[in-house]
């Protein structure tokens, strides 16, 4: 069973920045694409960032040139570098990996953007 967990969430003041990190409980490149969603109260969870197998990368118009996805196979991670945070970011952030047509989902962590 595929687990993916998710940390570096927390408090960031309007304009902060964090980096949240996925470590996979298998060799990343098992997976088709990896990536990032995020889900705020009231609201579907929506895409914000994903790399495929070959490493490209694929981006939310509304985080373009603030985030950015990057790995590192042999430490099976998939991290998030979110800067220039707003308010509208404070969401429950959620990993993701797809294998063909399996979603694998992470518990999500917290990222809260507060004034």
């Amino acid at each position: 069973q595929v687990q993916l967990v998710e940390s570096g969430g927390g408090l960031v003041q309007p304009g902060g920045s964090l980096r949240l990190s996925c470590v996979a409980s298998e060799n990343i490149f098992n997976f088709n694409i990896m990536g990032w969603y995020r889900q705020a109260p009231g609201k579907q969870r929506e895409l914000v960032a994903t790399i495929n197998v070959g490493g490209v990368t694929n981006y939310a118009d509304s985080v373009k040139g603030r985030f950015m996805i990057y790995r590192n196979g042999a430490e099976k991670t998939v991290w998030l570098q979110m800067n220039s945070l707003s308010h509208e970011e404070t969401a429950v952030y959620f990993c993701n990996a797809q294998i063909l047509r399996q979603k694998y989902w992470g518990q999500g962590t917290q990222v809260t953007v507060y004034s």
